[in-house]
């Protein structure tokens, strides 16, 4: 996941003993450099074959590499989704990409579950001075991006391998249900970044609501909500991280941590221009995603056959058109800074 470390200063030859016989000098293969490229490339070949041998379920795509560690589809259809969500945070953010106050001369900035890459490539291009990394579980994004920006694969719930005080910026967008040790994955962030560098989270809460008491407790969209809360506890993967974030961040040591709250409508039902658009992108968006958020763990986790989700989904999409119900959910973004030094 890191840059390769830097040889340090040389040491002295350790002793060995002799391998065969007396003799302690090892044969030299005169076609290593020929089998090494051939066997690279063979292992190459094979990481490639095992990353995109995608698991398929249900009629949908998943990731192949850490199988199982995250719930969503990687198929096209999901990836339309996120691209959507995309177009709505910015939006919803007035065309911010960060909450948090970085300099437009940023150097380093590492995008944790990148998904579809379009909010590196929408920061890549922004800040041009940047070093952009993007990592996720799955190859997905497109191969024509920016100059300053690449693609890893790689799991965030590992023990991170880039450099301490590396990055100035670590993103993060949308995690919820996907990190099993939230304070882990705060500590791991905060040791690769540079003194006074920023850390950046936008997630969506999943508890539907409303000010006018029309989301009423034995609501679908109420049901929902209790439904994925309950999945992730026995998922072990909490999806209620918009309300812990800024408490986590805290805790791991970040200062200057600050949330934002964003109420985001299900449908055109508010007065307010903005709103009234964000609803109804917002509802497309919800309708056309929750099969791919529910499918994996309904069925995995919650042990419900294909035709109960199903059933529950098209209650759910009834539940989003009901006009007579005002429901938002909240986006959350919380930014904190690594102390300086």
């Amino acid at each position: 996941m890191a840059d390769s470390p830097q040889p340090g200063p040389a040491s002295p030859e350790p002793h060995h003993a002799p391998l065969m016989g007396n003799d302690p000098h090892l044969e030299i293969d005169s076609d290593v450099a020929s089998d090494y490229q051939s066997d690279f490339e063979s292992d190459t070949t094979s990481l490639n074959s095992m990353i995109t041998s995608y698991r398929y379920e249900n009629g949908r795509r998943y990731h192949a590499y850490k199988e199982g560690a995250y719930w969503g589809p990687n198929d096209e259809e999901q990836n339309e989704q996120l691209d959507i969500a995309h177009h709505i945070f910015t939006l919803l953010l007035d065309d911010q990409l960060v909450l948090a106050p970085i300099t437009k001369d940023i150097q380093r900035v590492l995008d944790v579950g990148t998904g579809t890459g379009i909010w590196a490539i929408d920061f890549a291009d922004e800040y041009p001075s940047a070093e952009v990394i993007g990592t996720d579980l799955s190859p997905i994004q497109p191969s024509f991006v920016p100059p300053n920006l690449r693609f890893e694969i790689d799991d965030a719930t590992d023990v991170w391998t880039y450099p301490s005080n590396n990055f100035d910026l670590v993103h993060v967008r949308s995690l919820y249900g996907a990190i099993a040790d939230w304070p882990a994955f705060y500590r791991e962030a905060l040791k690769t970044l540079r003194p006074g560098g920023w850390f950046d989270q936008l997630e969506m809460s999943i508890q539907f609501r409303s000010d006018d008491g029309t989301v009423t407790e034995d609501h679908i969209l109420s049901e929902w909500s209790k439904t994925f809360i309950e999945a992730g506890d026995k998922f072990g993967k909490t999806f209620q991280i918009a309300e812990r974030a800024k408490g986590y961040m805290q805790e791991a040591g970040f200062v200057n941590v600050t949330e934002q709250r964003f109420k985001l409508p299900i449908g055109p039902w508010s007065k307010d221009k903005k709103l009234k658009k964000l609803g109804f992108l917002n509802r497309v968006h919800v309708e056309n995603s929750i099969e791919g958020w529910s499918l994996a763990l309904l069925t995995r986790v919650m042990g419900w056959k294909y035709p109960e989700v199903q059933v529950f989904l098209a209650r759910m999409r009834s539940g989003l058109k009901d006009s007579s119900v005002h429901a938002y959910f909240y986006v959350v973004g919380v930014y904190g800074q690594k102390p300086a030094a």
